[in-house]
């Protein structure tokens, strides 16, 4: 069971009533909102984009037991204690495959997040296929695209919100040019706190 406090949800009321009237689902408004919480910016309603459906279709996900794959140990923390008081999903950061000795010419994050979706998505299929949070590294973000375009399977989501200047737009452009269940926030604008909002704000529902 989840019990906010009162501090928080007098914000939420605020975000609530300072957001800008919009044609969003019940589910994309409380990532809107969450999402503002957490950057403490309302200009995030204006970067901030949905595929058709992407949220209902996590939460289902979530529901299921799909695990949650993230790009770092910081984003894993923010969302393991949420995991913990909802629907139980597990939490792992693309740390756990890191191999100086195996990189293969990719980042360390971009490898992990390769290795993690190979091993976690042959152990969870159709309605549990992982959920994928990139909140840092555009790197990990276009392998992650690239390997999808050979893959079988698809993520139940793909939370695409690295932060930063060099290839941060062009790996959020080559998430937007495709058809995955996807979140997003345009710009170079993003970071771990804001991927792990994203994702606790569906968390909540499955309750």
């Amino acid at each position: 069971m989840i019990k906010d406090h009162p501090i928080f949800l007098e914000s939420i009321r605020f975000i609530k009533s300072n957001l800008i009237e919009n044609n969003l689902s019940y589910l994309e408004n409380k990532v809107l909102e969450r999402l503002v919480h957490t950057s403490g910016d309302f200009n995030i309603q204006k970067l901030l984009v949905f595929s058709e459906g992407a949220c209902e279709k996590a939460v289902k996900s979530l529901k299921a037991g799909a695990p949650i794959l993230t790009d770092t140990d910081m984003a894993a923390a923010a969302i393991k204690s949420m995991a913990k008081n909802t629907s139980r999903n597990k939490v792992v950061s693309a740390k756990k495959w890191f191999n100086d000795k195996d990189l293969l010419g990719l980042t360390k994050t971009a490898y992990g997040i390769e290795k993690g979706w190979i091993e976690l998505s042959a152990k969870n299929l159709g309605t549990k296929s992982p959920i994928i949070v990139i909140g840092s590294s555009p790197t990990a973000l276009v392998n992650l695209l690239k390997i999808l375009d050979n893959s079988k399977q698809i993520p139940s989501l793909i939370i695409g919100m690295p932060v930063g200047f060099i290839g941060v737009r062009q790996s959020k452009k080559k998430l937007l040019n495709t058809n995955y269940p996807r979140i997003l926030v345009n710009s170079t604008r993003g970071g771990a706190a804001m991927a792990a909002a994203a994702v606790n704000a569906l968390l909540r529902e499955t309750i």
